[in-house]
């Protein structure tokens, strides 16, 4: 089985999928991309890296039984996608404190509201593969085992249960 867990940058993907107990491997998209030099450039105005997503599909295609964790996840091929989700103003902080900038935090709170990441999940895997998990406020080890439970499949298919359109 693969899984994708995503979401807008700040949520707690990286943190709750630390915790996730499974047999499946843990893979953070962000440090292979990094590792393997999976790029086709930067992006001057956001100051990130452009990730080569065919360049990774391919480094992954042989690969099963895998959790992959990254904010561009979900571009992948998997049998279940995981968009965690958090409060766009409590996102804004946490990116904040963590050292982004106001524009790019205010950006991601702005792509949280509208289910950007949530929209092109069931865009590519179907309502029927979406499981949403709402972080907000929230201990990592909770959502983990709200991430087990998906795994499990102790869960139904979510997607759009969760509604931040009031911050717009």
């Amino acid at each position: 089985m693969r899984v994708a867990v995503t979401g807008t940058p700040g949520v707690g993907k990286t943190s709750a999928t630390a915790l996730v107990d499974t047999h499946l491997e843990v893979v953070n998209l962000n440090d292979l991309v990094r590792e393997e030099g999976l790029t086709s450039g930067t992006d001057e105005e956001r100051d990130s890296l452009i990730v080569d997503l065919d360049g990774v599909a391919d480094r992954l295609a042989d690969r099963d039984d895998l959790l992959i964790e990254s904010h561009l996840a979900h571009h992948l091929d998997a049998d279940r996608a995981i968009v965690l989700r958090c409060r766009p103003a409590v996102l804004e902080s946490r990116l904040l404190e963590r050292g982004e900038s106001a524009e790019k935090a205010a950006e991601n709170a702005e792509a949280e509201a509208l289910d950007v990441i949530l929209s092109e999940a069931v865009d590519r895997h179907g309502v029927e593969s979406v499981y949403e998990i709402d972080t907000t406020n929230r201990a990592p080890e909770s959502v983990a085992a709200d991430i087990e439970a998906v795994l499990r499949g102790e869960r139904s298919p979510s997607a759009g249960t969760v509604d931040f359109t009031e911050y717009l």
